[in-house]
């Protein structure tokens, strides 16, 4: 039961109408009790173990570090809370993995059930660590009603993907679940469906034409590669981006405001700039409890300590999508930026001063510039299948391509040719249309506020959503992209 599918649409509405059935006190019950039956209609039992565990053991070990006095036997309590999380984590993600080594020709039958998922549970675990280290510091107070604390880490429209909720902005809210309110029931549904689009129409229509580069890319060179990774790239924002607009649309219906994830992240100006606007739920978690205590524990290191704590924050980062080198590297990378952001700021004063981009208009559009496509080649080795293909993708971006410009356009050579393979140029064109929306509905939102419009305006646009989602949905069974973490 997967946000873009039918089984979901129609259960918010069952739940929704259950919650307002009940009573003010009891609709912690139903929300909770929809989040147990979310997760179990996934089918992947042993998630529903993990949960339960790191339910169990945080709610625990957060009363105890907040009743307890002595700082030695509290900070024995906190890293115990952290050491149960990993193990949590680690345990499922690698279990199939540890089973083969034991036996190497284990095989489970599944019975239509995946039992080695790890779906939801990154997050989740990220949770309940940023919730202990709350307590801990006194930033939060441990939440001592046993079954709010389960929906705090449970609430099914941010299980799956997050966002990744601080105590402090989401249990307050649980604990004040308010009635039908038809503001935002409205603005809910329609940030859904906004949600929605971006991924039926634009993500799940990317993701073929991607897929026919990065599937075999040793097949390919330049244009080829190179159109490939801006697609990968607007792949994935939409997608995540689409996910985390139908969690908040979700959650708002209940009168619940979850963490905006995303802020324009390809308009920022530096790789800073961007970790501001991008997962930003999970950008302050590394920062907040990697980079900063790393920092302050290297301060006397001065600038070294600055990029030490910075690789350290990032290799984290790549670590957390998966154990893979392709990970490593991608968030290596994003470490190497950063770090040379640090050490060569002087430098790169100097150079706008005296290229005349100091305090020139065109600065900010520069900056922009090179900030995307450093991101968009990170991007590769995310993307790729293995470290050989990423290196060979990143390595071969610009072979031939002085001489593939002639006939970049054509069917049969060129970009269009390796991207067609991944569909017809019906597909491309409908690509196309879905892209222009999207743009187009950005752009819309960011500068009109549509509950002030008169409401003929109002049902037009919601009429046009409604047209673009069934004329230009791919209506193809594509996953979310981060549901492999």
């Amino acid at each position: 039961m997967y946000f873009d599918s039918l089984h979901y649409i129609m259960f918010v509405p069952a739940v929704l109408a259950a919650y307002q059935l009940m009573p003010s006190r009891w609709r912690w019950a139903v929300l909770l009790s929809a989040s147990i039956a979310f997760y179990a209609a996934l089918r992947m039992p042993l998630l529903v173990v993990a949960w339960t565990l790191v339910v169990l053991t945080s709610y625990w070990l957060g009363r105890r570090i907040s009743d307890e006095s002595n700082g030695i036997r509290r900070r024995t309590y906190l890293w115990a809370g952290v050491a149960a999380q990993v193990v949590i984590l680690g345990s499922i993600k690698y279990l199939r993995v540890i089973l083969r080594l034991i036996v190497p020709r284990f095989e489970i039958p599944t019975a239509g059930m995946d039992w080695f998922s790890t779906l939801g549970i990154s997050y989740y675990t990220l949770q309940a660590v940023s919730y202990l280290a709350d307590v801990y510091l006194g930033t939060a107070k441990p939440e001592r009603h046993f079954g709010r604390f389960a929906l705090y880490l449970g609430f099914f429209p941010k299980l799956l993907q997050g966002p990744i909720e601080r105590a402090g902005d989401l249990l307050p809210q649980l604990r004040s679940l308010g009635s039908f309110n038809y503001t935002n029931v409205r603005s809910g549904v329609l940030l859904f469906c906004w949600g929605l689009f971006k991924k039926v129409a634009v993500a799940n229509r990317l993701a073929p034409f991607v897929t026919a580069v990065y599937y075999d890319p040793h097949g390919y060179s330049g244009l080829s590669l190179i159109a490939a990774t801006y697609m990968y790239a607007l792949q994935i924002l939409a997608d995540f981006s689409g996910y985390t607009d139908m969690a908040l649309g979700v959650a708002r219906m209940f009168n619940i405001r979850l963490t905006e994830n995303f802020k324009s992240p390809y308009f920022a100006t530096s790789i800073a700039d961007f970790w501001r606007r991008w997962h930003i739920s999970f950008s302050r978690w590394i920062l907040d409890y990697i980079f900063k205590p790393l920092q302050i524990e290297w301060r006397n290191a001065r600038k070294v300590g600055v990029v030490g704590a910075l690789m350290v924050t990032f290799l984290f980062s790549g670590l957390w999508h998966d154990v893979a080198l392709t990970f490593m590297a991608w968030g290596l990378l994003h470490g190497v930026y950063l770090a040379s952001s640090v050490l060569l700021k002087p430098w790169r004063e100097a150079v706008y001063r005296k290229i005349g981009l100091a305090n020139h208009p065109g600065r900010r559009a520069f900056q922009g510039i090179v900030t995307f496509h450093l991101v968009a080649f990170a991007w590769i080795f995310f993307r790729a299948r293995s470290i050989a293909d990423g290196w060979y993708t990143a390595t071969h971006l610009f072979v031939g391509a002085a001489t593939r410009i002639s006939y970049a356009t054509s069917v049969r050579g060129g970009v269009m040719g390796a991207i067609l393979n991944g569909g017809s140029a019906r597909d491309f064109a409908m690509l196309g249309a879905a892209m222009a929306v999207w743009f187009l509905g950005s752009t819309f939102r960011k500068t009109v506020r549509l509950q002030e419009q008169p409401i003929w305006f109002r049902w037009s646009m919601y009429y046009a959503l409604i047209l673009a989602l069934v004329y230009l949905n791919a209506y193809d069974d594509v996953g979310f992209v981060y549901f492999q973490f």
